[in-house]
């Protein structure tokens, strides 16, 4: 086991007028489960592949524990990867796909049967190994792939996008057995994932990446609590973040007729900037309903009812956005009484709980609240 420092990393392609990853500069802590989480194109998997050594970096360096790995081939990085394809041999049987990686590094037979029977009983697949990869269900797949990793007891565990092949159910399953089994052993596991659900629930840390640049690391809480920016408030959160562009009035912003209180250092950071407006953002949790003129008003488009839980979303006309929504309604997504939710087309009253909404610079995107939450 060991440390993984990213320090100034740079990736560029020839040709590419960007870097697909730009200096990044990330401490994983020896035995942390590290998430690396973003959109498509967003240099998540650049950056791991940077780190197994199948991308040169350009700039910078990779240290693996107290080791410059940065010019190393992949072979010499004491790394495995598991990979979102699973990447298994077809004509090999389960067994001998987990055992390939010691068989080629010269181990004898029976230190290799012992490996892989051991990880397999962690893996809850003894009764497989003899089976050949086709007889196999997708779950079934992704654990010998995560066997294969398992037996080589490498520094760490690279993931890339392991889960996207399983359906729904499967992949809440697995994710749950995969975050258990690390917590088991122990190693140091950078994963990649474009979900951001996957990252909160597997990650003692999330680091959110979008462009090549990494915008926040930290923990799942304070990513979804304390967002930095209006790119990470928008990413975290299932359903997202709602945020709306408001006028900025004495002691808050103004929204549908009323005033939603901010912050005090708030309000003074904004008007240091001498903005007149700001980007208002609030959970679809961070809301409750009151009665006719109070709050806002949204117009009910859809209602999903979830059973414990029920959201509605709804249109806030531009008209009752403070005039500063750039004259389009914008879609709105609330948490609403699962038992009691309002009707398609019905128009209910909006109020932001006391605290709980975010504030960010309309110049910079960055969150202007952060002192008094």
């Amino acid at each position: 086991m060991a440390a993984i420092t990213y320090d100034h990393a740079t990736l560029t392609y020839p040709g590419a007028s960007a870097p697909s990853v730009s200096g990044l500069d990330l401490d994983v802590a020896d035995g942390e489960f590290l998430v690396l989480v973003g959109p498509s194109g967003s240099g998540k998997s650049t950056a791991l592949r940077m780190l197994a050594g199948l991308e040169e970096v350009t700039e910078g360096s990779i240290r693996i524990g107290d080791r410059d790995v940065t010019h190393l081939p992949p072979k010499e990085r004491d790394i495995a990867m598991v990979f979102q394809n699973y990447a298994l041999y077809p004509h090999m049987t389960v067994a001998d796909n987990m055992g390939f990686a010691l068989k080629i590094a010269g181990m004898k037979k029976d230190q290799i049967r012992s490996r892989v029977e051991e990880a397999a009983k962690v893996l809850d697949l003894t009764p497989y190994l003899d089976r050949k990869p086709k007889a196999l269900s997708g779950g079934q797949r992704q654990r010998v792939a995560m066997g294969r990793a398992i037996v080589r007891q490498p520094q760490a565990f690279l993931m890339d996008e392991p889960l996207s092949n399983l359906d729904a159910k499967l992949r809440v399953q697995t994710r749950t057995e995969i975050a258990a089994l690390q917590r088991r052993l122990g190693i140091t596991t950078v994963y990649v994932t474009h979900d951001q659900v996957e990252a909160m629930t597997m990650g003692d840390r999330v680091a959110v990446l979008k462009d090549g640049l990494l915008q926040q690391v930290d923990t799942p809480r304070n990513l979804y609590d304390k967002p930095v920016n209006e790119f990470v408030a928008g990413f975290i959160g299932s359903p997202a973040m709602n945020l709306v562009t408001v006028e900025l009035a004495e002691g808050g912003a103004r929204l549908g007729g009323s005033t939603v209180p901010l912050p005090r250092t708030a309000v003074a950071a904004l008007g240091s900037e001498g903005a007149r407006t700001a980007t208002l953002g609030f959970r679809p949790e961070s809301v409750e309903l009151v009665g006719a003129g109070e709050g806002f008003p949204v117009e009910v488009v859809v209602v999903e009812e979830l059973g414990s839980d029920a959201y509605a979303y709804g249109n806030l006309h531009a008209a009752d956005a403070g005039g500063a929504a750039g004259g389009e309604d914008k879609l709105l997504t609330l948490r609403v009484d699962a038992r009691k939710p309002p009707a398609k087309g019905e128009v209910v009253h909006v109020a932001i709980r006391p605290g709980e909404a975010h504030v960010f610079s309309p110049e910079s995107g960055l969150r202007v609240s952060q002192d008094e939450r």
